[in-house]
């Protein structure tokens, strides 16, 4: 077999896998839209549920599942950015650091049940914060640093030494060198490592449903400390625990979650080749 065979039968291959990625998608999407399309109104996504959640609209669930996600990003950006920056800018590489990677890769592939009870013993107990918002965005913030650390340091890697050889002999401090002749070069690959974080805990059910998930609120949460309804919390009850519901009912709240996570992912793409643009 020539080698211009061998090639097309690689090539072939690699065709072949990814149609086994991309229809499955591609179908469930269309499943989706297909038939929750009919429930997307203006009463649906604005309006609180009422009828035992048979009825009515979904706003609670969105502004929910919107304070998680900020409260997570809130915490868990800054620290883990700073430690990215640490470990691959300060840190020495010796059995310390090493463990300290190895720990970063090992949480990164936990369950997100663990994460759930983790925030429950720590946050919910020990803390008494109470299942509420601050409990179940501080567990969501936990659980994607490991993601927001890999991904900063990743985009770190990617600058050449060669910039922060030229910046220090300069006269600049490391510091200096960091902020203004590596990070501008890094900031695409932060970012998006920042927003697919932000996608993942838009639809995240298990941790929230030890620290934050309210079957049913009439209003919307106060404070930090109260409960909250949460789209994909909102979704399982809808599809598990409510007989007789509709099914454009339960298939527009899943249109709704899988529209803001997409959303969220091309918005990464989108200002992954905007700043792109500012580099070498």
């Amino acid at each position: 077999m020539d080698s211009k065979a061998r090639e097309k039968i690689g090539f072939g291959a690699l065709f072949v896998a990814t149609m086994l990625v991309i229809v499955p998608v591609i179908l469930i999407i269309w499943l989706v839209i297909d038939k929750g399309w009919t429930a997307i109104t203006w009463e649906f996504l604005l309006a609180m549920p009422s009828n035992g959640m048979r009825s009515g609209g979904i706003f609670p669930a969105i502004v929910g599942t919107f304070y998680l996600v900020t409260g997570a990003m809130v915490f868990s950006l800054p620290i883990g950015v700073m430690a990215a920056i640490y470990l691959n800018e300060y840190a020495k590489d010796n059995f310390l650091t090493r463990m300290i990677n190895l720990a970063i890769i090992n949480l990164a592939g936990v369950s997100s049940v663990v994460y759930g009870l983790f925030g429950l013993s720590l946050f919910v107990m020990f803390f008494k914060f109470g299942v509420s918002i601050i409990a179940g965005s501080l567990t969501l913030g936990i659980m994607t640093l490991p993601v927001i650390i890999t991904t900063t340091r990743e985009a770190l890697r990617t600058v050449p030494k060669s910039f922060r050889e030229v910046s220090l002999s300069l006269g600049t401090t490391r510091w200096q060198t960091i902020r203004y002749s590596v990070l501008p070069f890094a900031l695409p690959g932060i970012l998006t490592g920042a927003i697919l974080s932000i996608g993942r805990v838009a639809g995240e059910t298990a941790p929230i449903l030890f620290t934050v998930a309210a079957f049913y609120l009439p209003n919307l949460p106060h404070s930090v400390f109260d409960q909250a309804m949460a789209l994909p919390y909102h979704l399982y009850i809808m599809s598990t625990q409510i007989p007789n519901i509709r099914e454009d009912y339960r298939y527009g709240t899943a249109l709704v979650l899988v529209g803001a996570v997409l959303i969220m992912n091309v918005s990464a793409a989108i200002i992954r080749s905007k700043f792109r643009k500012r580099k070498w």
